[in-house]
């Protein structure tokens, strides 16, 4: 793998250094964006939307979207941060010289880091469950019954300690820089969360009732392709879990090496995603039909999820409790697995806004890691405690709406008002055959003309 070569940026390590931060190695690149992607998203919202959506009609439309929208606006955010190597929004205002697009690119990076910013308020709380839900079978271990029955109570209290020792965690890891922090932590992380991923995959299928999990989850219902909300929630899960329109990609794309090829790197980002993804798919879905064979009641008698924003906290944990002695282990596993998924998304994106305000205030990455870190806490701490009105809002304000919208304005602004040799230019660092490529001929148009009428179409359905 290709060292990368450091740039001038105050957000470095090394509050003193000179040069900016970067990425090692390809290798370090790949899981810390594959594990930006690669979080709660993939664990806990992708099988929730596929038990809720028809098994695998949701899962079809989700590998389309993944193909024809997510994976064309993930090469443009990528492209972006490399070319500029700036923050995202400094990075969105060099696309142009002109005083109305810098403006207009300065104006968009910062919805994406104010959107980022509400994303990592909701992430925070659902970390915390996470956090708590893997400590409880350890309190249980040790006597402790009064501690474990309060790590499961989603008290005001709980989440509130909860969220903040998940984003005190966060806020260390980005405090040690890319290069020291981000990328040896996710070179750690991505391979414990492949195996225990995969070591539970295995497990479940072994268990009664799993086959029909597996049949859902592979045998679509073509009754709800006509649902609207198929659409629009299977595109708003796609840009999700890929970390698309909130600058979490673009960041670390300023760190990628002029190395790389850009189409293939994003690429394997993008399979790796939606490879943990469909494995999630293969653990949850069965999971639930396993734990309805134990008597856990899954649906509605409408046929609707029952605790659709819950499920890993409620039919789960309850599929581990009927499992005896077995089921304490298997429970610490598969949070320990949604943990690390949530903790490596989380690092990335509390580095998007950390790295914009070291580079436009000037000021040092630990201070700001602790300041940036601690104006997101209070967000989360003012939804805990209006939790009924605000937590729904924010998370369906965010991903559904506001992702999709943002990445295709990532693109227009890259295919449109960024000059085409430049683009060219860019896109033929490690890849220096690109320009007789079938990407190129297809991609910038693509990006220019298809992806925002395809994307307007299923927002305005």
């Amino acid at each position: 793998m290709a060292s990368i070569q450091t740039q001038n940026d105050p957000a470095s390590t090394d509050d003193n250094a000179s040069s900016r931060s970067a990425f090692s190695s390809r290798l370090g690149f790949v899981m810390a964006a594959a594990g930006s992607a690669v979080g709660v998203g993939n664990i806990w919202g992708f099988p929730t939307q596929v038990a809720d959506h028809g098994g695998a009609a949701f899962l079809l439309v989700y590998l389309v979207m993944v193909v024809i929208l997510a994976y064309p606006m993930l090469v443009a955010e990528m492209t972006i941060g490399r070319m500029a190597q700036k923050n995202p929004v400094a990075a969105m205002a060099s696309l142009s010289d002109k005083p109305f697009w810098k403006r207009t690119g300065a104006i968009i990076g910062i919805a994406g880091i104010v959107t980022l910013s509400l994303i990592i308020s909701f992430y925070a709380i659902i970390s915390g469950w996470l956090l708590a839900f893997m400590l409880e079978p350890l309190a249980k271990l040790a006597g402790m019954n009064g501690l474990a029955h309060w790590l499961t109570s989603f008290s005001t209290s709980l989440n509130l300690f909860a969220m903040l020792a998940f984003m005190a965690l966060t806020i260390h890891v980005v405090r040690a820089g890319v290069s020291n922090g981000i990328e040896r932590w996710s070179k750690r992380l991505m391979p414990v969360m492949f195996v225990l991923l995969i070591g539970l995959v295995a497990y479940i299928m072994t268990l009664e009732g799993a086959e029909q999990g597996l049949i859902m989850y592979l045998k679509p219902d073509f009754s709800h392709f006509l649902e609207p909300s198929l659409l629009v929630n299977a595109m708003g899960q796609a840009f999700f879990s890929l970390s698309l329109g909130v600058c979490a990609i673009m960041v670390y794309g300023s760190y990628l090496s002029d190395k790389e090829s850009l189409p293939k790197t994003a690429a394997m980002v993008a399979g790796l995603d939606t490879s943990v993804a469909l494995l999630a798919g293969l653990l949850v879905i069965p999971a639930m039909t396993v734990a309805q064979a134990n008597g856990v009641t899954i649906y509605a008698a409408d046929g609707s999820l029952l605790e659709a924003d819950t499920l890993v906290f409620t039919v789960l944990p309850a599929l581990f409790n009927s499992m005896g002695a077995a089921g304490s282990v298997v429970s610490m596993a598969f949070f320990a697995l949604m943990c690390i998924a949530a903790l490596t998304s989380a690092i990335s994106m509390l580095e998007a806004p950390v790295n914009t305000a070291c580079e436009q205030l000037k000021s040092s990455r630990s201070q700001m890691s602790i300041v940036i870190g601690g104006a997101v806490s209070l967000v989360s701490a003012i939804i805990i405690l209006n939790f009924e009105s605000l937590f729904g809002l924010v998370v369906t304000l965010t991903t559904v709406y506001g992702q999709p919208m943002l990445a295709m304005l990532f693109g227009l602004m890259l295919t449109w008002v960024l000059r085409r040799d430049r683009l060219l230019k860019e896109l033929k660092k490690g890849y220096p055959e690109l320009e007789q490529s079938w990407f190129w001929k297809i991609w910038p148009w693509y990006v220019k003309f298809v992806c925002p009428v395809l994307m307007l179409f299923v927002l305005l359905k």
